[in-house]
């Protein structure tokens, strides 16, 4: 079975959180070796902590994202130092910054204050750290070149920025990690995107749980009910292999290639000073 790394979700997610297990499950048992769950704000960096603890396939990752800067406290960046450096496991993220419809409500000016100090400490720290960007390429661009290079990674996550922007970002170290996202794009402006990036630089990923992929018969997707809504359904690490095989078909490669080039991608990225990750 080919082996899969899903490089970015959220397992903590409220939505999806009590059933974690068997969502793990599901993916080991369909080759999804490993996890990256990002958290998103103080208030659940410690079940993310608990999940890396407590799940060998689960690394765990800490980060203050755009959408909820306005609840943090006035010791977050402490609090965030601290966690990274007793767990030498951990990456940084998820962060970044958003200039998109559902971020029109959080100060951009605010955003970059708050993402700078992360960038940094990602770079301080020597970890890998997953980035968050709608409508802001240009100035995550500006921020990179001030504070970078970056030798242990950012990874872009969910990447549909510009083909043309994707050399830059890989000069100062970046990674592209492609989701279900991508897959309602034009598809002749996805396959620019996905072959602009180099093949030591591709990561696969499912955002779980959003970014359900979007299949003329979705019959085949591995579906989670919405509790509070039967009518809503949530995507899961299984469903990674989905991903790869729209992206495989836009990279023109077969989907083993493609496998094999994001999981060691990934193993590469994720193995770092004082920390290694372990075959599952």
């Amino acid at each position: 079975m080919m082996k899969l790394f899903d490089a970015h979700c959220h397992l903590q997610d409220p939505r999806v959180v009590n059933i974690a297990p068997k969502l793990t499950k599901t993916a080991l048992d369909n080759g999804v070796h490993h996890f990256v769950v990002n958290g998103v704000s103080e208030k659940d960096w410690e079940l993310v902590k608990e999940m890396g603890d407590n799940y060998p396939s689960v690394i765990p990752s800490f980060g203050l994202h755009p959408w909820f800067i306005t609840n943090r406290t006035s010791k977050w960046l402490t609090t965030l130092r601290n966690l990274l450096i007793v767990n030498p496991e951990a990456a940084v993220g998820e962060i970044g910054l958003d200039n998109g419809p559902l971020a029109k409500h959080i100060d951009f000016n605010d955003q970059i204050e708050t993402f700078r100090p992360q960038l940094q400490l990602a770079k301080e720290l020597k970890r890998p750290v997953s980035v968050h960007c709608v409508n802001a390429f240009d100035e995550l661009l500006e921020i990179m070149k001030l504070i970078g290079p970056f030798p242990e990674g950012v990874i872009l996550h969910s990447y549909i920025g510009s083909a043309d922007m994707v050399p830059e970002f890989a000069k100062l170290g970046a990674y592209f990690s492609f989701s279900g996202h991508l897959m309602p794009m034009d598809e002749t402006r996805g396959k620019k995107i996905v072959k602009a990036v180099p093949n030591d630089r591709i990561l696969l990923e499912t955002d779980a749980p959003d970014a359900l992929p979007k299949l003329n018969d979705s019959d085949d997707l591995f579906l989670v009910e919405e509790q509070d809504s039967v009518s809503d359904v949530l995507n899961q690490p299984a469903n990674i292999h989905f991903v790869l095989s729209y992206v495989a078909g836009l990279y023109d490669v077969t989907k083993e290639e493609l496998a094999d080039l994001s999981y060691k991608n990934a193993m590469r990225l994720f193995s770092y000073e004082g920390y290694k990750v372990q075959e599952c």
